[in-house]
Formats: C-alpha cells, sequence, structure tokens
C-alpha cells in the first residue's frame, strides 16, 4: 500500500545533508513495512537488524561504537555485503538496544557514506535510557495512521485522487461526491492502521477488520504493562474513558470524569504518557488567536483525540452500523468521530492546531497558523450549516481566512472556505483561496 511518507524517504536519500534516519510512530503502523518497501525499490540490498527478535544482536554495540566495524558485523549477521550509498541498513524496534541508538552520532560524524535508517515506537525511542540520544545527528520522519488520501489509494481510487489534486475547484459532480461520502463512511469505521486497511482492501469484511483492530488495542494495552506498570491502573483508566469524554457536548477532558475522586495530580502523569507514545493528542485551548499561539494557551485546558478513528469506534463498543445513524442514538459518538478524524488529518499534514473558547459558550473547533495567517477550523457532523461560535471569532477578530468542514460543503459563496470532510487532505491549498468577509456568517448554530 501506497505511503506519503515514501517521498519523505525518497527526499531523505537524496538529501545532500543526509544524517541517519529514525522512523518513529506508534506501533503497528507501518514503519516496518515501509523501511522494507522502501529499501527494496531504492538501493542494491538491505541489510535488516531486528532488535526485538534478535536481542543478542545488541551485544556488537557494547564493544565499541566504531561505525565500520559495526558494519562488517552486519554483513557477516546478515550474510550480505554492505557498500556505502547502494545498502539499506535497517535497524527495527531500536528501542531495544540504546547503544544502536547513540551509534547513530558516529555514522553521522564518522561514516556519513552508509545509509542507515532506524524504525521504532515513538514511546521506546523517547524511553531509550541506554547511552546519549545523538542530539543533532539524525534525521526524524514521524509515521502517523494512514489518512483517508492514502485509504483511497489503497482502495483502488489512484485516479480520482489524482483528479482531485489536479482539477478540484471547490465542486464536484453529485456521483464523485456521493463516491467519496461512501469511502469516507468505510473509513471511520476501518480507520487508518494499515493490516485493519489491508484486511477491508482485500475481504471487505468488517468482523474481520475488527479482529485485526481488537488485536492492536491488546498490544497497546500489553504496552501499558510493559514501559509503565506503576502507572498501569491510570493508564487504563484514561484509555477507557476518552471515547467517553470526546462523546460529550463539551470535548474538554476532565480528569473527574475519568473516575469519582481522582483528580489531575492522579492522572496527569498517565495521560502524559499517552501523549508521549503518540496514541493519543492534545489540543490546547487558547485565549486568543495570536502568532504565536503557544503563548496564548493553557496548558491545564485542553482536549484529547485518539490517534485513530476506527480503533475509537472499537474502544468505544460502538457498531459498524453507527456510520448510517442520522440523528439517533450514536449521534453524538458520530460527531465526535467527525472532529477526531478533521484533526487527525491535520496531524497527516504537520499542523499541530488548538481550539478556542471564548468567556462565554462560543467554542472553534481548531484554530492554526497557516503560511502567515491564523485560521480558524469548524467541524460540521454531515450539512454545512452555519456557526454562531465562528460568526462569534470573526466578531472579536476580524480573521482574513475562515474554514468551515463539513460533509457535503463546496465552499457557501460568501468568502469562509469550504472544506468538505473528504478533501481535508487538500486544506493547505484550499486555504489560499479565499478570503474572509466578517459579514458572510450567520447566527444560527450547528
Amino acid at each position: 500500500m501506497r505511503r506519503l511518507a515514501y517521498d519523505d524517504l525518497v527526499r531523505w536519500k537524496d538529501g545532500p545533508r543526509r544524517k541517519p534516519l529514525i522512523l518513529s510512530g506508534v506501533r503497528q503502523c507501518g514503519k516496518t513495512y515501509l523501511l522494507k518497501e522502501f529499501g527494496k525499490k531504492n538501493y542494491e540490498n538491505t541489510a535488516y537488524i531486528n532488535f526485538e527478535d534478535t536481542p543478542g544482536f545488541a551485544s556488537v554495540f557494547d564493544m565499541d561504537l566504531d561505525p565500520r566495524r559495526i558494519v562488517g558485523e552486519i554483513s557477516l549477521f546478515t550474510n550480505k555485503p554492505v557498500h556505502p550509498e547502494k545498502t539499506l541498513i535497517i535497524f527495527d524496534e531500536v528501542q531495544f538496544c540504546g547503544r544502536a541508538i547513540t551509534s547513530l552520532k558516529y555514522f553521522c560524524e564518522n561514516a556519513p557514506e552508509y545509509h542507515v535508517a532506524c524504525a521504532g515506537s515513538l514511546l521506546g525511542v523517547r524511553l531509550s535510557r541506554s547511552g546519549s540520544f545523538p542530539v543533532g545527528k539524525v534525521d526524524f520522519i514521524d509515521l502517523l495512521p494512514m489518512g483517508f488520501l492514502e485509504f483511497l489509494m489503497a482502495n483502488g481510487e489512484e485516479m480520482l485522487c489524482n483528479h482531485l489534486r489536479e482539477s478540484y475547484k471547490g465542486r464536484l459532480s453529485t456521483p464523485l461526491t456521493a463516491k467519496l461520502e461512501t469511502c469516507l463512511r468505510h473509513y471511520y469505521v476501518v480507520g487508518g492502521m494499515p493490516e485493519a486497511v489491508s484486511e477491508w482492501v482485500s475481504s471487505k469484511d468488517v468482523v474481520a477488520v475488527e479482529d485485526v483492530q481488537k488485536k492492536i488495542l491488546r498490544s497497546y494495552a500489553e504496552d501499558f504493562g510493559r514501559h509503565a506498570a506503576e502507572d498501569l491502573n491510570e493508564l487504563t483508566l484514561i484509555w477507557r474513558s476518552i471515547p467517553v469524554q470526546l462523546s460529550r457536548e463539551n470535548k474538554r477532558f476532565i480528569f473527574s470524569h475519568v473516575k469519582t475522586g481522582k483528580r489531575a495530580r492522579d492522572l496527569e502523569h498517565a495521560l502524559e504518557w499517552l501523549v508521549s507514545a503518540g496514541l493519543v493528542h492534545k489540543v490546547r485551548k487558547i485565549s486568543r488567536p495570536t502568532i504565536p499561539l503557544s503563548a496564548y494557551s493553557d496548558e491545564t485546558i485542553f482536549k484529547v483525540y485518539f490517534v485513530d478513528v476506527g480503533l475509537l469506534r472499537v474502544l468505544a463498543g460502538v457498531p459498524p452500523a453507527f456510520i448510517f445513524d442520522a440523528g439517533g442514538e450514536y449521534s453524538h459518538f458520530k460527531g465526535a468521530v467527525t472532529e477526531n478524524y478533521a484533526l487527525n488529518e491535520l496531524k497527516i499534514l504537520g499542523k499541530d492546531p488548538y481550539y478556542w473558547r471564548s468567556k462565554g459558550d462560543a467554542e472553534v473547533d481548531f484554530v492554526d497558523v497557516f503560511g502567515s495567517l491564523v485560521v480558524p477550523i469548524e467541524v460540521k457532523l454531515e450539512l454545512n450549516r452555519k456557526s454562531k461560535s465562528l460568526a462569534q471569532y470573526v466578531k472579536e477578530y476580524d480573521p482574513k481566512n475562515a474554514v468551515v468542514i463539513s460533509m457535503n460543503n463546496a465552499g457557501n459563496g460568501n468568502g469562509v472556505a469550504g472544506v468538505p470532510l473528504w478533501a481535508v487532505w487538500m486544506i493547505k491549498d484550499i486555504v489560499g483561496d479565499y478570503t474572509l468577509r466578517s459579514d458572510a456568517l450567520a447566527s444560527d448554530d450547528r
């Protein structure tokens, strides 16, 4: 399956200041597969070492960290010649060998002709304690679960994706719109974990997909015990509370809602563990949409989103049929999934948004910087209905650009950028084409 990060790997390979690479991300998001495919297509051969499957190989780094000696050992162990520029050396599950991480400094300084790429869990790399981390001596690529664009391509819709890239001008024919909306609803159920997507593509069996998702959730729970046994109970409580808190009208994360009697100081460490592991995303509140946004953020007020909408659904115990629910018992959860999906798409684009809330009850879902502009982003569940919250934001700050994302939103013709939910991956291009007029927003809420 095609991953957009593949192009980042090609740029890394060809870069004039290439350093050893760490490809990090949550478990089972496709790091190993991507590096092996990249090596197969761009090098004469690949030398692959997995420190979890072959823990004894870590002793190679105990003697010293001389890159050329290490390369010789790798060649003998893999029974493959390792040539500068022509061989991709892959250190997989590198978090299990802290000395291997440290050795990247010496590959960078003393043997830059060797191409070394490491794969490791986001948390494991950060928690590696053996040796020192080679600050400034490595390149990073963070791999997230597959976004909607990658999901479309995996399902054989590359022609449609190319058409959208090259020709989309804010409107699309009804049949194509209907097709994209159907694919998006499937994505809400399947999510972007590569194994789940692969199962969906091959079988279209939702039960089989859910079995995959449950296995992934179990593996994450096992990581709780492996890396943070002392916080296991708190981690589990927070993990299970996230779908519930997201499904509320006010999605602000409240520690006391995790369990009665629990306070922030009891749970903060466990929550930060989940954030560091890449399993959840924090979106902090800002008091004023002014660059730099971080200067106006409140670290104590935030929303928490899940790394993948498919896993969110399974953890919540919501049946796949929720995608067909229109205003019924799953409407709040459907709204949570929609907002979580939009946040994940923004994360894939490299954005790290905040949210804005007035002193009253007005709230704009996301606020981020595009170019030199601070852009408010409202996310709607289905059709584009006008937003009282966004209207209040406009009245207070008179932004030059604003975005409303909804299922059937081709732009409302009044200067607000209308982004369909299936086109969030194109939001950077779309935002640049609109200029907000503050009188364009009506006062009725979502």
